[in-house]
């Protein structure tokens, strides 16, 4: 039988039921830009871990079926997205999970959700922080926030830094083997900041107006608009305006709806943007 006929992409992320992040905006981010998602789930929670009760189930126990009965099926996938990942196993389950579908070439995307603002997420072990660090192995493209960047470049996180060391940190990702890597969200003055370095086309920065308050969930979002837009063929930065661009389309929304913040982006109010 021959699945190839369409893209697809195998996103390896966690499943919260509400929240608006991970899977849950992955797979309707991906249809909107005409791309299969097929996700692997590193875990399932009820929400995610901004809200101050939820409930979580580590997956690794179900998640080599994945790769078996996939590779029995005869799938092969445009690209391979990493996301949250719950534990050192799962970190070694990535390359493996590369590996295994390593013929077609797919374009291995690693978003190392960690952490923001220098400190780890709730649920995030500090030996997994530093064993994401061997994924610099596998990416083509890597998604980091700057919190994200320092761990996996093993520097001190500072908010000070100038434009000049944030590129070379970009580029100092870039190192063991991607081909483009993006540092996102640094305020600079009343805007934000996606700092991209490719080795294709070397630095470009692209700003977006800071609007409103920070919210869950747009991580996801930006990296797997940018995993989107790469299949269909754009440019490393092209790719990265067009997910600033509908992150900020988004949060305008939330705004104007009254949308919690931990409730993330209404993606079902902008997804339509995506089809230009």
């Amino acid at each position: 039988m021959d699945h190839n006929r369409q893209k697809k992409a195998a996103v390896i992320n966690d499943y919260s039921s509400f929240g608006r992040c991970s899977l849950a905006v992955a797979a309707p981010i991906l249809a909107a830009l005409k791309v299969q998602c097929c996700p692997v789930p590193t875990a399932m929670f009820t929400n995610h871990t901004g809200f101050e009760h939820f409930s979580w189930h580590d997956c690794t126990d179900r998640m080599d079926a994945y790769i078996a009965d996939w590779q029995a099926t005869g799938l092969q996938f445009a690209a391979i997205q990493s996301g949250f990942l719950a534990s050192l196993s799962q970190l070694d389950y990535v390359k493996r999970f590369v590996a295994a579908f390593r013929d077609g070439s797919p374009l291995v995307l690693v978003d190392p959700v960690m952490g923001d603002y220098g400190k780890l997420y709730r649920t995030f072990k500090p030996e997994v922080a530093e064993g994401l660090r061997g994924l610099l192995d596998v990416a083509d493209v890597l998604t980091p926030n700057l919190t994200e960047a320092c761990i996996l470049a093993d520097v001190p996180y500072r908010t000070d830094m100038s434009d000049r060391e944030v590129f070379d940190l970009a580029r100092r990702l870039c190192e063991p083997h991607a081909r483009a890597a993006v540092v996102s969200g640094i305020p600079r003055g009343g805007d934000l900041v996606n700092f991209v370095y490719s080795r294709e086309h070397g630095e470009d920065l692209v700003p977006v107006p800071r609007i409103g308050v920070d919210r869950s969930g747009t991580g996801d979002v930006f990296s797997t608009v940018i995993l989107g837009e790469l299949l269909n063929g754009r440019t490393m930065a092209d790719s990265v305006r067009r997910a600033a661009d509908f992150v900020a389309a988004s949060v305008r929304r939330a705004e104007a709806l009254g949308i919690p913040p931990t409730d993330g982006l209404p993606i079902e109010e902008t997804l339509s943007l995506l089809w230009s």
